[in-house]
């Protein structure tokens, strides 16, 4: 066994301690450094789409309230990607997503929101991240996340004295304020993933680039292993001749990617395509695509590819 796993281990077990204690910045880091095994969860649930940030949001707001519940510190990744998995599972499962976060246990029917918020160790910067909501925002979020009765979807729309599709609306919007919130306590803090990122960034351009000039081959037998997997939906259909030969049908059928987004991790990189069909066949490929890339080495050793669902066809 190498030593990565096991230091890699022992700096998310003192991460969420320190988080544990009421550390954001911590925390932080952990939804970092985890960010890119959590994002390829959603996407190999739901493919590609705005329901993965919605998920991913939801998870940070997760693991803000839920990371005492952690008991093994070192594991929290496996946990981390558990409540993305939940999180798919309850989008999938219920249709409109009006129970997203029914597989998180609420706190003691005992307490107030106002009481969960002053028990909690990082109440502080809670109570301050809430604070700076607007007032629209903030009695959905506090009802939904922190209240021990109130969290469904048409309570809430009760309190507030609005339509159930404004709080959803509302609750999108508050969600999205304090992940982002979250996200800055880890910026400046944590160079080497800002650096992957860009990293990864030109590696993807150049990627798109050499396969344009007819050179994607060189770049698979650069960056890619030997024995690299192509996986869709979970299976194994080839290796790097499909890989190659994948890339070169598509360009030579006039289809073309545009990366959207880029996720990098010390194990784990996930590409977010944009396909761009030709006019004379606009149907030729679904929207987009993710490539989900597993590192062995420093090099990709498994590509798992996940497509955008073709919109459905209008009723008109």
């Amino acid at each position: 066994m190498t030593m990565v796993p096991d230091t890699e281990h022992a700096e998310d077990a003192a991460l969420t301690r320190a988080a544990q204690s009421g550390d954001v910045t911590a925390l932080g880091l952990l939804l970092e450094r985890h960010r890119p095994g959590m994002r390829a969860v959603a996407l190999s649930l739901l493919g590609p789409g705005p329901d993965v940030d919605d998920v991913m949001q939801d998870a940070a707001l997760v693991a803000l309230r839920r990371i005492g519940d952690v008991r093994d510190p070192a594991a929290v990744g496996a946990w981390l990607r558990m409540v993305v998995r939940n999180g798919s599972r309850s989008v999938l499962r219920v249709a409109g997503r009006t129970e997203p976060l029914a597989d998180v246990p609420l706190p003691p029917t005992s307490a107030t929101p106002e009481g969960v918020l002053d028990a909690h160790a990082m109440r502080d910067w809670i109570w301050e991240a809430v604070e700076d909501l607007s007032p629209a925002l903030r009695l959905p979020v506090v009802l939904r996340y922190f209240s021990t009765g109130m969290t469904s979807y048409q309570q809430i729309a009760e309190a507030c004295g609005t339509p159930v599709g404004t709080v959803r609306s509302r609750l999108h919007q508050a969600r999205a304020s304090l992940a982002k919130a979250l996200e800055a306590t880890a910026s400046g803090a944590h160079e080497d993933v800002r650096h992957r990122t860009e990293q990864s960034w030109l590696d993807v351009r150049d990627t798109l680039a050499a396969a344009e000039r007819g050179e994607y081959d060189k770049v698979v037998a650069d960056r890619y292993t030997p024995g690299v997997t192509l996986l869709s939906a979970g299976r194994r259909i080839g290796g790097s001749a499909l890989l190659v030969a994948g890339m070169e049908g598509d360009l030579s059928a006039g289809v073309r990617q545009r990366p959207a987004n880029v996720i990098a991790g010390r194990s784990l990189v996930v590409w977010e395509m944009d396909l761009v069909n030709p006019p004379d066949a606009p149907d030729h490929c679904p929207p987009g695509v993710a490539w989900v890339m597993t590192l062995e080495g420093g090099r990709i050793g498994r590509v798992s590819l996940h497509h955008t669902p073709r919109p459905a066809p209008s009723a008109g």
